[in-house]
């Protein structure tokens, strides 16, 4: 891996990360609904299932993780189907001050499974690994160092990128005092998350 493969990695993986997105929308509502640390598990999610799909281009497994189309579609579905489930729980929260919000385990892990769905069950992100990188490098080539350097820089660019906009959104809801303020943001922040399930069922 020589530095200039690695900084058109980083730049086509940030083009990858910042376009809007399910995972983009995920982050973001779950930011708004309870705040920057829950949000973090949802980005750890995303970036493992995103580790995942390096190792199968990277593994020369591309066909086989293409194939499996009905396995996917499952995957989409049941994604589909958690985040519109979590969307509208968020609508329907009572509304209760910002500064009040708590996470738990329990929340984190379900955060966790939500941001891998969203990866494991976006086209865009198995055409990157699946179609585009191996045309980008030679997977074949890379030793055990390159593929852990390609792995840190994934990880590095994605989470930033994600961590940026957790933190603009968590930066916004501390502005909502009110009762009737943390309502409508509980609906936005739902409702961003309804639209992503749908747009990944669409998709299906």
């Amino acid at each position: 891996m020589s530095l200039l493969s690695i900084f058109s990695l980083a730049i086509a993986m940030f083009i990858l990360a910042a376009t809007p997105g399910p995972g983009v929308f995920a982050t973001i509502s779950r930011s708004l609904a309870s705040g920057f640390v829950p949000s973090l598990a949802v980005i750890a999610g995303i970036v493992t299932g995103d580790i995942i799909f390096l190792l199968f281009a990277i593994m020369g497994m591309s066909v086989i993780a293409q194939a499996m189309g009905n396995f996917f579609v499952v995957i989409k579905i049941v994604g589909a189907a958690y985040l519109i489930f979590i969307g509208i729980k968020i609508w329907r929260s009572k509304p209760v001050q910002v500064q009040e919000i708590k996470g738990g385990k329990n929340k984190n892990y379900g955060n966790f499974l939500s941001g891998l769905f969203i990866t494991l069950s976006n086209p865009k992100v198995i055409l990157f690994y699946c179609g585009f990188l191996p045309t980008f490098m030679d997977l074949s080539s890379l030793g055990p160092i390159d593929i852990c350097i390609v792995a840190i820089t994934i990880s590095i660019v994605l989470s930033s990128v994600l961590i940026f906009y957790a933190y603009l959104a968590n930066q916004a809801r501390v502005f909502f005092s009110s009762t009737g303020s943390v309502k409508r943001l509980y609906r936005t922040a739902g409702g961003v998350m309804i639209v992503a399930g749908v747009a990944i069922a669409a998709k299906s």
